[in-house]
């Protein structure tokens, strides 16, 4: 789903004094009077948190003066809030058009650019604030990653380094040097930048270690482990030397030396339980990128459980490594242990449920939302999980009457994106049920708490082709998915299928293979879609191979077989179509 953007927007007491900005006109008395009150109406609802009349009377105060940067700042703010950038961008210009010397309208538009990745506009805000402000050396930082972003790699060090002049040697700028230079293809100079990082601070062993970890990515096992030793003797009680020895062991082909490095580490008295469980997860890291075997952790996750047999959070990484490696009921066992001695532990509960969940185990699922509401009567996540438990054991009303539950519960201006979610929901059970009305209703719902709701615009446009119904309306949802979407599979065999729907069998066949290039999941629906728009496309031998595929990769229906036994297209019928919604199109 689309990611919001989420930018801090301030507005400090120098920009009240100008509010309307360096260009404003002269006015009436009665003009300013009433500018100064909307303007000021409109702060005194944004700080109630009332932002649709706020957003108003920013925009009375404009048709006043529209050379107001305050108002237009605030009017920016609100439209990022309501994922409007393309709007806020041109607000923020005008802000700075009319109060150009203002840097919190630059650093806003700056960081807005930067967002959106148009990192060469961002490199001109940034340029323009680093030189304006050089009390706040930090906005070099901001330069340098824009340039890095836009490939401008010289750029980017060099403002690095006029950051380190002001600042003096730090960490992340020596780290974000060496990754440019090695993206340069400068290994030397790379290099040079972590030695001047130890040789700045001989007795900070980590800077040694890490550098001896950057010499066994590059292979180079002779200086990784000079680096090692030099910071072990330095520090023998540094819990970081047995992980970065331990790899150096694996990489060199000596397991059992590695293992018991990282018992070392692990059985250290001295280190609290997050240090030994970063260490064990950087040490499986390592196991899996190495493609060892990562039996080996398990044997570690219990040595940490012997030492500290009551800390959760080992007990929840426990348990989300071991279903990582599909062990569901070891896994249970270890969620279970939480959610028995912490019955408020939240993380834990929906780690079960999940794993309840894979495994198509609606039973449980219903047991522990039931549970979890009464638990946490503000979580609205396992309403949601109760009724798709419900609709996956065929008990449609129940699912209707959870979400509808739900939906009552929650203040729709604050989660207009999750009375959406439920909306579709019940759409999608109305529709299991025959009672397309009441799914097409419950559509139109979900999509005026959310338009671009993906899951539902995809649902819709596929019901509505499969009943052949408003089909130009199917056509502009089911592009709007692909739009927002144009990898997923699923949405454009829907776009694929309109036009079949429509007799369009040339966009048809081109959209059907553009969704089997991209899909992963070998769904045998898209390939048997595939087989009827070949078979109208005059290509009745390639379909009927299709079709066989798609009844080999699992697809059980009558009118499959029957197409496969008389090698003609024939139409599902209404209750095959429904029966086949399930794995299509959710």
């Amino acid at each position: 789903m689309k990611q919001k953007l989420y930018i801090l927007l301030f507005f400090v007491s120098n920009t009240i004094i100008n509010v309307y900005g360096q260009e404003r006109q002269m006015y009436t008395p009665e003009e300013e009077r009433k500018t100064d009150y909307f303007f000021y109406e409109g702060l005194k609802l944004k700080n109630a948190e009332k932002f649709d009349s706020s957003y108003e009377m920013f925009k009375r105060c404009l048709e006043i003066d529209s050379t107001s940067s305050a108002a237009l700042y605030e009017l920016a703010s609100y439209c990022l809030n309501m994922d409007k950038a393309d709007e806020a961008v041109t607000l923020l210009k005008k802000a700075i058009k009319y109060a150009p010397d203002n840097e919190d309208y630059h650093s806003t538009l700056a960081s807005l650019f930067f967002n959106l990745g148009m990192f060469g506009e961002a490199a001109e805000e940034y340029d323009y604030l680093v030189k304006s402000m050089p009390g706040r050396p930090e906005l070099n930082y901001f330069l340098a990653e824009s340039y890095s972003r836009m490939g401008e790699i010289g750029m980017a060090i060099d403002t690095y380094n006029a950051l380190e002049n002001v600042m003096g040697m730090h960490e992340a700028l020596s780290m974000a040097k060496y990754h440019l230079y090695m993206t340069l293809e400068k290994p030397e100079k790379a290099f040079d930048e972590m030695k001047r990082l130890i040789d700045k601070f001989p007795v900070e062993t980590r800077y040694m270690i890490m550098l001896g970890d950057l010499y066994l990515q590059q292979d180079d096992t002779v200086k990784a482990l000079q680096y090692y030793k030099k910071a072990h003797e330095i520090d023998p009680e540094s819990p970081y030397y047995h992980v970065s020895m331990a790899n150096y062991y694996e990489k060199t082909g000596n397991g059992e030396a590695a293992e018991k490095q990282i018992d070392g580490a692990l059985l250290n008295k001295q280190l609290d339980v997050n240090t030994k469980l970063s260490i064990l997860a950087r040490y499986i890291m390592q196991l899996q990128r190495s493609k060892q075997n990562i039996d080996v952790a398990n044997i570690l996750f219990q040595m940490l459980l012997d030492q500290h047999p009551e800390d959760s959070r080992l007990k929840l990484a426990f348990g989300d490594f071991l279903s990582s490696q599909g062990k569901n009921n070891e896994a249970q066992f270890q969620y279970q242990l939480i959610t028995e001695s912490e019955p408020d532990n939240l993380i834990a509960w929906q780690q079960l449920l999940a794993l309840h969940f894979r495994q198509n185990n609606y039973e449980e699922a219903i047991k522990i939302c039931t549970k979890c509401i009464n638990i946490f009567p503000d979580e609205s996540l396992f309403k949601l999980y109760l009724g798709i438990s419900y609709y996956q054991k065929h008990e449609y009303q129940n699912a209707i009457n959870t979400y509808q539950s739900a939906i009552s519960a929650i203040l729709p201006e604050e989660n207009k994106a999750l009375i959406s979610d439920f909306y579709g929901q019940i759409g999608d059970t109305y529709f299991k049920i025959n009672k397309t009305d009441s799914a097409f209703v419950n559509y139109e719902k979900a999509l005026i708490y959310n338009d671009k709701n993906i899951v539902v615009l995809n649902n819709y446009a596929y019901y509505l082709s499969l009943l052949k119904k408003d089909l130009t309306k199917a056509e502009r949802m089911s592009a709007l998915c692909i739009k927002i979407e144009p990898e997923n599979a699923t949405y454009i065999d829907t776009y694929a299928w309109i036009f079949f729907v429509q007799g369009n069998y040339l966009l048809a066949k081109i959209y059907i293979e553009q969704s089997i290039a991209k899909d992963r999941t070998n769904n045998p629906e898209i390939i048997d879609h595939y087989g009827d728009i070949l078979y109208m496309s005059n290509e009745k031998e390639k379909a009927l191979e299709q079709w066989k595929k798609a009844k080999e990769l699992g697809k059980k229906s009558a009118t499959l077989d029957r197409k496969i036994a008389e090698q003609q297209y024939f139409e599902e019928k209404e209750e095959e179509r429904i029966n086949n919604t399930d794995s299509t199109n959710e």
